[in-house]
């Protein structure tokens, strides 16, 4: 670790620093903690660079070989879990998005499902831009339900699969979070990633309600920005 400027000695140091009356055993204890939180930032290093480098195109045999381990390895261990980064708010929409689905008995998740989703949770600041932009969260969904494909003739149980485009604007949500510098990924993401992918349905909905790709960015921007701003004044 002495590349990072950390060594042994300094880690000692501080934690007898910090726990100045703990006996030894306490000691061990906060020292395995320690070296968990370690571990896991090392392994975000790295799941920081693998992203970026797949981004960039390289394939899981060069990520492997810069890794040291073989191209299963390395794709089993840091290919991202599907909702890995995802807010609770943004997780609830994928799941009303799954409900939207079978409600409809539709045996796919579309990207209109997902953007009713989306509108479902009051709390997130994609309902409040939607809400915004259309007036009223009844006129987006009025949209929605408009452009929905008709229903299915039974209920469906189990697994319902993403549809491509569906999955497209998840891994959208991701970049887009990327390009503005978040650690997370909102419904405000999943918003845009919608947006992002040009022929699906949602985003068709979205530009029928005067959104486009620029402008929709820049209001995320600006709304987050703001939010975290008054955060940091309470």
């Amino acid at each position: 670790m002495s590349p990072l400027d950390i060594s042994l000695a300094d880690l000692i140091t501080r934690l007898d620093e910090e726990l100045p009356d703990a006996n030894e055993l306490t000691r061990i204890s906060e020292a395995r903690l320690r070296a968990q939180t370690l571990s896991d930032l090392g392994d975000q290093l790295i799941d920081h660079y693998v992203s970026k480098a797949k981004r960039t195109g390289a394939s899981w045999t060069e990520i492997g070989d810069a890794i040291g381990v073989s191209k299963q390895a390395a794709q089993q261990r840091h290919t991202p879990a599907p909702f890995e980064g995802f807010t609770d708010l943004n997780r609830h929409s994928i799941v009303l998005a799954q409900e939207a689905a079978r409600t409809h008995k539709h045996d796919f998740i579309g990207t209109e499902h997902l953007l009713l989703g989306l509108l479902g949770e009051p709390r997130s600041l994609a309902y409040d831009v939607l809400a915004a932009k259309a007036e009223s969260a009844q006129r987006v969904r009025d949209a929605i339900e408009e452009a929905m494909p008709p229903a299915g003739e039974k209920a469906l149980r189990g697994h319902i699969a993403f549809r491509p485009e569906s999955k497209e604007a998840i891994e959208q949500a991701r970049r887009a979070s990327a390009d503005l510098g978040h650690d997370w990924i909102g419904t405000e993401h999943t918003l845009l990633g919608l947006i992002r992918v040009e022929e699906s349905p949602a985003a068709q909905i979205l530009r029928d309600l005067g959104f486009t790709p620029e402008e929709l960015h820049e209001t995320v921007r600006t709304e987050v920005a703001e939010r975290l701003a008054a955060r940091d004044k309470r």
